[in-house]
């Protein structure tokens, strides 16, 4: 199935489905599955899983409907399934009040696990914006990644991007701090 046929976007909207992306090993399916389709023994090449695990992961993925079978054939008599994304991006909801960030916490453990010899760019920025200038700054940030995505190239190795911008909360005051 071509990209250019998924929907734009799948919004994360219900516990099955957020419980089905919360799972670092379903986020690393999902990578796999994000610019070709693959069948079960494909995708636990990729993410070093057993046939049988990766099985497991993606019924589960698929019963949340973030992945759907978009193809099949028969090989010696058993019916091969492709399995691929159901919508280019995912949009989850917010967390709720001291709830992890689902998707940052499973960026973070693909950066611990990616190779420390190998390229990277990480950055923490602190700034101090207007809300127009917060607002343009998310919107080009945006921007840059869907531009970055329309170039992906399946041949190619697979690179990811995480950003976060936001507002942290308010530094608590502590006792005896006044001034």
């Amino acid at each position: 199935m071509p990209n250019d046929d998924l929907p734009e976007t799948f919004h994360v909207t219900n516990d099955e489905q957020l419980r089905a992306v919360s799972n670092l090993t379903r986020h690393r399916i999902m990578a796999v599955l994000r610019f070709e389709p693959a069948t079960i023994t494909q995708i636990a090449q990729r993410v070093g899983l057993a046939k049988g695990s990766s099985s497991y992961h993606v019924r589960l993925l698929e019963r949340a409907g973030l992945v759907k079978v978009v193809r099949t054939r028969k090989v010696r008599g058993v019916t091969e399934r492709y399995y691929a994304m159901a919508a280019r991006s995912i949009v989850l909801p917010d967390p709720g009040p001291g709830q992890p960030d689902v998707l940052l916490r499973n960026a973070v453990a693909d950066l611990e696990a990616s190779p420390a010899d190998g390229e990277r760019h990480v950055r923490m920025a602190h700034l101090r914006l207007t809300d127009e200038q917060f607002s343009e700054l998310g919107a080009r940030l945006d921007a840059l990644a869907d531009e970055y995505r329309e170039l992906s190239d399946p041949s190619l190795p697979d690179a990811s991007l995480t950003f976060a911008l936001f507002r942290p909360a308010p530094p608590r005051q502590v006792e005896g701090d006044a001034k």
